[in-house]
């Protein structure tokens, strides 16, 4: 642990600094890394557009349309701001009926508004606001989301059935938070923002298990914790996300948003800070309900390199962008040590004190492959997932370092070689296995996350527009300048406050012990082989919605 780092997280007078390093540019050899990576979306949504145009995702093995996101074409909308293909997607996207599902499916409140409604609002702010529609199309949607909130409750619901407006699955994690400023800002309707920061302002008031740090799952039909389990990974994740980013995106000076960012980054360097005995990679632990470490991390998880520094740098610390960078480079090593060069769904370290995983120590293989990489695979697979990419990107530019910028040129070629399919690319059962492991399935984020491409603000035909932001002039799409959802959608942010946050810990410690309950599914479910995958979710939405 570091606790040597302590002192620094809450000094006071720090002055918010840029977050991009000022003067930054590519490399010559962008032009070609930018075009490998437009080659790449436009076959896989050519693909799409070719066997399932109009449903939520294809299915790349099987040539089949699948409708996992209620069959509004979640690929169109989720992807619509970075596609050569806008004029399409505007009128597909303009007859959507959002009043009703064209599925039997419960709808995913998180899900529907990261996807949906962030991708709506982005496309409206990223073409320079003409597309009167995509707002009325937002506001259509959120108000049957609102239905989340049906029962009086402060905490939303994360799944309800439009077709007869019933709630479903009252235990959520705390990833289900809210939606509202962004769609209040352009409805006018500040509804959707109360209700969204009513969720966080319970989270952020509830007894936790360390400070800063709420149990994952909640109980929405009484406000409190159900169980004990503290974790930055899935059905955790947005919720620590959105915090820091929220308070960038509204500039509120309401300080709970930044300072419980910066009390939980305070509890996480005291508690959960570590690194494995090879390698001396340092991760972010989970905390159980019997309040043991869990020495675990995900590919889910590593959204929080990222979130560091971009955090660290809002409140100028250098204690806390330099973790983050650590973190980054220890997510990046889960795919520089694997036989396909990208990284796998869940994996585990070995920590001094013994412990592993807070249960059964690794196999003989598994110790094997820590004594040469750091850390071993506890779910080999790949599911088209874009967080190790995105705390890469945030160290490029923050940095300028030019290993962030050759990493995500190496991941780009995996992509090519052990992805692509006929008909688009896949994901795959077996990181660490050069042979055919893909499976049948091609998720919306792979467009609107994973192959993240800037439209021009205002060109709006069908002429190629985009471009990996990695290997982008880093003054579009500034991290100075925009604000990401954690969907990857870009929303334009106000210049930056002098400062974030107040300097003061919200909370001292209160020790919570939750009863060790049925946690959310946070991951597709995959057997090794190309199988489909079973996909579930529980995970949030602060504020920013569709920031979200």
């Amino acid at each position: 642990m570091m606790n040597l780092f302590l002192p620094v997280i809450f000094a006071t007078g720090a002055l918010a600094g840029p977050v991009q390093l000022p003067g930054l540019t590519v490399p010559a050899n962008a032009v070609a890394n930018k075009q490998a990576v437009v080659d790449i979306f436009t076959e896989s949504y050519q693909a799409y557009r070719k066997f399932a145009f109009g449903h939520d995702q294809l299915n790349p093995l099987s040539r089949t349309p699948t409708d996992p996101r209620n069959g509004w074409g979640a690929t169109i909308v989720d992807g619509m701001g970075t596609m050569d293909f806008l004029e399409e997607a505007l009128d597909f996207t303009s007859k959507i009926n959002f009043n009703s599902s064209n599925t039997p499916d419960t709808v995913n409140f998180f899900e529907t508004t990261i996807r949906y409604l962030g991708g709506m609002l982005s496309a409206y702010e990223l073409t320079g606001q003409q597309h009167q529609f995509l707002v009325d199309q937002a506001r259509q949607l959120g108000n049957r989301l609102s239905l989340v909130w049906d029962q009086g409750n402060t905490i939303p619901f994360n799944q309800v059935f439009f077709q007869n407006n019933t709630l479903v699955n009252e235990l959520i994690g705390i990833a289900t938070g809210g939606t509202g400023a962004v769609c209040s800002k352009h409805t006018g309707n500040d509804t959707y923002r109360r209700l969204a920061e009513g969720g966080v302002r319970q989270i952020a008031a509830l007894p936790k298990p360390l400070p800063g740090l709420p149990a994952q799952v909640l109980n929405v039909t009484t406000n409190q914790p159900a169980d004990g389990y503290v974790t930055w990974g899935g059905g955790s994740d947005s919720y620590f996300e959105y915090l820091i980013k929220y308070a960038r995106l509204t500039n509120t000076d309401d300080q709970i948003f930044a300072d419980n960012w910066l009390t939980a980054v305070d509890s996480s360097i005291k508690v959960l800070l570590h690194t494995s005995t090879v390698g001396n990679h340092v991760y972010l632990a989970d905390f159980d309900d019997n309040r043991l470490i869990r020495h675990i991390g995900s590919h889910l998880a590593c959204f929080y390199g990222g979130n560091w520094i971009l955090g660290g740098k809002l409140a100028n610390n250098d204690t806390i962008f330099n973790i983050g960078l650590q973190l980054t480079d220890a997510c990046w090593n889960t795919y520089a040590s694997d036989a396909t060069g990208i990284g796998p769904e869940a994996f585990a370290f070995v920590s001094k004190d013994g412990n592993f995983t807070g249960g059964s120590p690794p196999t003989q293989e598994q110790l094997g492959f820590y004594n040469q990489h750091g850390f071993y695979i506890t779910n080999s697979g790949y599911f088209e997932r874009p967080e190790v990419l995105e705390s890469n990107f945030y160290a490029w530019r923050a940095t300028g370092d030019t290993k962030y910028f050759d990493r995500a040129a190496s991941a780009v070629t995996s992509f090519n070689r052990f992805l692509k399919t006929n008909s688009g690319f896949a994901s795959i059962g077996d990181v660490n296995s050069v042979q055919n492991t893909r499976i049948d399935d091609m998720e919306s984020f792979w467009f609107a996350e994973v192959l993240k491409c800037r439209p021009n603000p205002v060109r709006t035909n069908v002429e190629p527009i985009c471009s990996y932001l990695t290997f982008d002039d880093p003054s579009h799409i500034s991290l100075d300048e925009w604000v990401f959802n954690t969907e990857a959608h870009p929303f334009p942010a106000p210049p930056a406050k002098p400062v974030y946050g107040s300097g003061v810990q919200t909370e001292s410690e209160q020790p919570f012990t939750g009863q060790p309950g049925p946690t959310p599914a946070v991951s597709p479910i995959v057997t090794q082989g190309p199988v489909a995958t079973v996909t579930a979710t529980a995970t949030m939405n602060i504020t920013m919605a569709a920031m979200a």
